[in-house]
């Protein structure tokens, strides 16, 4: 199980707790042509299946000073990045590549309507191939980098 990592704090930080710094990355990488409720519905998708796929990146449930119970969420930020069809199609490679956790969404899944005609969109296209406008991957943090290369931050 991978646990985060206490940065020192430099010369002249404010004093207290040390920030804390994964050593894991959460990162969703969208196609740079979506519309706005498409990059929001697929990056809903894309991290949904993160959580069972790796159970070490939930952390505890949560709870409100009336002792009302919440579900527990991520224990990391998720970093959402954009990049081109092609940037999408080599950042796929290489995940695939480096046997990361890898989500996936293609184009075909806007026209469906249930999560068995999505997975047999998917399933029908060889890896090669997929129409990707969006896919989330975990790992360590310097493997998720290297995947996301020529990636830029989601404005």
């Amino acid at each position: 199980m991978r646990t985060p990592t206490s940065t020192p704090a430099g010369a002249g930080a404010p004093s207290g707790p040390a920030p804390v710094r994964f050593d894991t990355k959460i990162a969703v990488l969208l196609r740079d042509d979506l519309e706005p409720w498409q990059r929001l519905n697929v990056t809903a998708f894309l991290v949904s299946g993160l959580g069972a796929a790796a159970p070490e990146v939930v952390g505890a449930p949560y709870e409100d000073a009336d002792a009302t119970a919440y579900l527990p969420m991520f224990r990391q930020p998720v970093l959402v990045f954009e990049g081109s069809k092609q940037t999408l199609t080599t950042a796929h490679g290489r995940a695939l590549s480096r046997s990361l956790p890898t989500a996936v969404f293609t184009a075909e899944l806007f026209g469906t309507g249930n999560d068995r005609d999505n997975r047999a969109a998917v399933r029908a296209v060889a890896a090669d191939q997929l129409d990707l406008v969006g896919m989330a991957v975990y790992g360590p943090r310097n493997a998720v980098d290297k995947v996301l290369k020529g990636a830029r931050m989601h404005p």
